[in-house]
């Protein structure tokens, strides 16, 4: 990943977070596993969904931490791509949806 914006350095302050509620801490860490573990969709599958769903959030250590689990457990490249898509396309219709307020402001 590129650091130009967003340094993996920083990433170690998270321990401070850990410190401070290691019982939260430890309850998320916990929650994300149990999530992103076999279930009725496949590994791969909740990958691709968390590779579309990080670029909403915009969070690029998802992105990349997703990409990679997703690589690692068989997705293409192209699946990536599509995933990534996706993502895309959700966020652009949120804020086309959300142009109805905007809309609703020229009532007034």
């Amino acid at each position: 990943m590129k650091e130009h914006f967003y340094s993996k350095d920083s990433l170690a302050s998270i321990g401070k977070l850990f410190e401070l509620k290691p019982e939260v801490a430890a309850s998320f860490v916990t929650f994300d596993q149990k999530v992103f573990a076999k279930g009725v969709l496949s590994e791969k599958t909740k990958e691709l969904i968390a590779i579309g769903a990080a670029h909403v959030t915009r969070c690029p250590y998802c992105i990349e931490a997703h990409v990679n689990r997703a690589k690692a457990v068989g997705a293409s490249d192209e699946e990536i791509a599509e995933a990534v898509f996706v993502g895309i396309a959700m966020n652009a219709g949120a804020a086309f949806a959300h142009s109805c307020f905007a809309m609703e402001c020229l009532k007034e």
